[in-house]
């Protein structure tokens, strides 16, 4: 097992890791840049060391900074967290060079799953569903061309994106150009990777994604899936496991074949493979994420499995003991609500002090935040504040204790998002189970109209 773990990150995934590491019996490395100097992850940690100034591409995307605190701490493994490098290839492939550990796949297989293209190839291979869809884009007269073959509407997409960023849905050949230059614009700014490539669009899709886990000694399991429909501009704000779209046939199906791919190529920490189910409840898949997601704790709830534990024990090369089981025993229903620092209506980020801060509580209720009552939320990051999780025998307990956590969130000082989340969970596509990744927007469109 590693002695020192280095957390290239902040917030709360920062202090989730942490965490998991004091149950090991691991010392803890936080880096901070100068706005995170009080944070709480830093509080948290052992050991503390500052990278940089504010902006985040001086501090914690500054790969150089990272690894030297690395080496003068002398901590033998890095957690990447979620965002930030957790998906950099580069950042992998460094740490490996320099004779430190990275709590994730190899370098390899993150640039196998990662890469969206390579990954389509890999589920081709492998059996998994796909939309049709394109080659890497040359030019927008290659994308004119790509997309009447595959028919609109459809989604242009960053080869190297995630997140929701360099994708625009082109719905005629008259809207390819400006989608192409800006999605190209996107991808280079967030990814430093313009290349694109187009799929199918599906105009009224659910998303389901399935988690996976595998070690280095050929366990691989998967652990039932996520709901994620709710969503904003293909930005997750709730999410559910189990899925009330899915049924065990279905379930078993795809884990098996999500587990054969796994295996086949190698894989090993955890994944998180994304699908579209559209409305004849077919699914395709759509990328993987080779790192813990935002979301991991609703499948904790329901399985009982700490996965951030078993991520760090899997990049040990220890053998996990987890069930052989191809279809995962799911119990009870989990939600999770993304409670975010911005303006409710329009968005907008909205930093600034926390005056009064007291989180909900009670039987079935987790809260995963690094923020704490007199904190200036940072202009500079994204504005996640916390993460609501809930968990009961039932989706309509889950329902209703969800919307009694959040009736009693308090944060004044800044604006947050938590009256639109008891909103949308008051829908009655979203308390039947019917809502698509369209919910959200046809939501405040109708909101905007009656105002």
């Amino acid at each position: 097992m590693f002695r020192k773990v280095l957390i290239a990150n902040r917030g709360e995934i920062a202090i989730r890791v942490i965490r998991a590491c004091r149950e090991l019996g691991i010392a803890t490395v936080a880096v901070h840049s100068e706005a995170d100097a009080h944070a709480l992850h830093v509080r948290f940690a052992d050991e503390a060391v500052c990278i940089g100034p504010p902006a985040a591409s001086l501090s914690y995307l500054n790969i150089p900074a990272i690894i030297s605190a690395a080496e003068i701490t002398a901590a033998d493994a890095i957690h990447p967290g979620y965002g930030f490098l957790s998906e950099s290839t580069k950042f992998a492939q460094v740490v490996e060079q320099c004779g430190l550990n990275f709590i994730g796949p190899s370098s390899e297989s993150m640039s196998q799953w990662g890469d969206k293209l390579r990954a389509r190839d890999a589920a081709m291979r492998f059996g998994l569903p796909l939309l049709p869809g394109s080659t890497a884009l040359t030019s927008f007269e290659h994308a004119e061309s790509e997309a009447k073959r595959v028919g609109y509407p459809v989604m242009i997409k960053a080869r190297g994106g995630g997140g929701g960023r360099g994708m625009r849905v082109v719905r005629s050949q008259a809207e390819v150009r400006r989608a192409f230059e800006s999605a190209t614009a996107e991808a280079m700014n967030a990814f430093k990777n313009p290349e694109l490539y187009l799929e199918r669009f599906v105009e009224r899709p659910r998303h389901i994604e399935f988690q996976a886990l595998a070690d280095k000694h050929g366990g691989v399991w998967t652990l039932g899936e996520r709901e994620c429909s709710l969503q904003r501009k293909n930005q997750k704000l709730v999410e559910e496991s189990p899925s009330p779209n899915m049924d065990d046939d279905l379930r078993a199906t795809m884990s098996e074949v999500i587990r054969k791919a796994i295996r086949e190529t190698g894989y090993t920490s955890l994944g998180t493979l994304e699908f579209l189910m559209d409305e004849d409840k077919s699914l395709y898949f759509m990328e993987m994420n080779t790192r813990v997601q935002v979301e991991h704790p609703v499948t904790e709830m329901v399985t009982g499995v700490d996965l951030v534990v078993e991520q760090i024990r899997a990049a040990a090369g220890e053998k996990l003991t987890l069930p052989d089981t191809s279809l995962w025993r799911l119990r009870g229903h989990a939600i999770e609500c993304r409670i975010m620092a911005e303006d409710p209506r329009t968005f907008a980020p909205w930093p600034g002090k926390i005056l009064e801060y007291h989180p909900p509580g009670g039987a079935g209720v987790r809260v995963d935040s690094g923020v704490f009552g007199g904190w200036t939320v940072p202009p500079h990051y994204d504005s996640l504040l916390a993460k609501v999780i809930v968990h009961a025998p039932t989706r309509e307990q889950a329902l209703t204790r969800m919307l009694r956590a959040l009736d009693e969130y308090i944060i004044s000082g800044i604006r947050t998002n938590i009256d639109l989340h008891k909103q949308l969970l008051r829908l009655p596509e979203v308390m039947e189970g019917r809502m698509t990744t369209r919910t959200v927007e046809e939501f405040m469109a109708s909101r905007a109209n009656a105002n």
